[in-house]
C-alpha cells in the first residue's frame, strides 16, 4: 500500500507544494528560499527515511515567518494524508539524539489528537539571515495541529560548561531527533496485523 500525501497550499502570502512518501529512501528535494531552513527539512528527509519534496514561494521580502510556518503546515498536512488510517502503525516514536554538546529528546504519539510542548534555551535571535530562531517552535506547533499529533520536543543538554548554546546544534539536534522519532512511529508493526493502533478502535 502506498503512503504518499500531496498539498497545494496558496495564500495570498504563501505558494506552497509538498510531496512526502513515507516509505521513501531518505531523499530530499526542497526549495523554500530560506537556506537553514531547507538544511533542517533535509535532516527530517534524511533521518525520517522519507522522500520529501518542497517548494515555497514567500513573501520573503517582508520576513520569512509566513514561508516557514505555512511550509510547515503543509508538510503537517501532506504527513496526515500519507499516514490514511494508521492501520497497522507502531503508532508511537521516541528518539533522544546527541549532536556534540546538545542533547535531545523528542517523543510522538500519533494520536489524531494536536498537542506540542516544546522546550528549548535562549537562543541568538537569529541562524544565518534570514531563519529567526524563534521559529523553531512555530514548525513543531504548525506540524503537530495540521497533523493531528501530539509532540513533545526537550532539549536536555545545551552548551559546553561556561559556554553558550551554539544556535544552529541546539535546532539541528531537535530536527533530527524529531524525525528519528516520527520514523519509528508510522512503522508498520508487525505484531499488529493491521489493527487499528487504539483501544478506542480510531485514531
Amino acid at each position: 500500500m502506498s503512503r504518499v500525501g500531496r498539498i497545494d497550499r496558496v495564500t495570498n502570502e504563501t505558494k506552497v507544494l509538498v510531496e512526502i512518501d513515507l516509505d521513501g529512501t531518505g531523499k530530499g528535494d526542497l526549495h523554500t528560499g530560506v537556506g537553514f531552513y531547507d538544511h533542517m527539512l533535509n535532516q527530517l528527509a534524511k533521518h525520517g527515511g522519507f522522500d520529501l519534496t518542497v517548494r515555497t514561494e514567500g513573501d520573503l521580502e517582508i520576513d520569512s515567518h509566513h514561508t516557514i510556518e505555512d511550509t510547515a503546515i503543509a508538510i503537517g498536512e501532506a504527513f496526515a494524508q500519507a499516514l490514511g488510517d494508521k492501520r497497522g502503525i507502531r503508532r508511537y516514536g521516541s528518539a533522544t539524539i546527541p549532536m556534540d554538546e546538545v542533547l535531545v529528546r523528542a517523543a510522538v504519539d500519533l494520536s489524531g489528537r494536536a498537542y506540542v510542548v516544546h522546550d528549548e534555551p535562549l537562543l541568538v535571535p537569529y541562524i544565518g539571515p534570514v531563519y529567526a530562531t524563534s521559529m523553531t517552535r512555530h514548525i513543531f506547533e504548525a506540524f503537530g495541529h495540521a497533523a493531528k499529533v501530539t509532540l513533545h520536543v526537550d532539549v536536555l543538554r545545551a552548551c559546553r560548561p561556561g559556554g553558550h548554546p551554539d544556535a544552529h546544534h541546539v535546532v539541528e539536534a531537535q530536527f533530527k531527533a524529531f524525525s528519528r522519532a516520527l520514523r519509528e512511529a508510522v512503522e508498520i508493526d508487525p505484531r499488529n496485523a493491521g489493527a487499528m493502533p487504539s483501544t478506542k478502535g480510531v485514531l
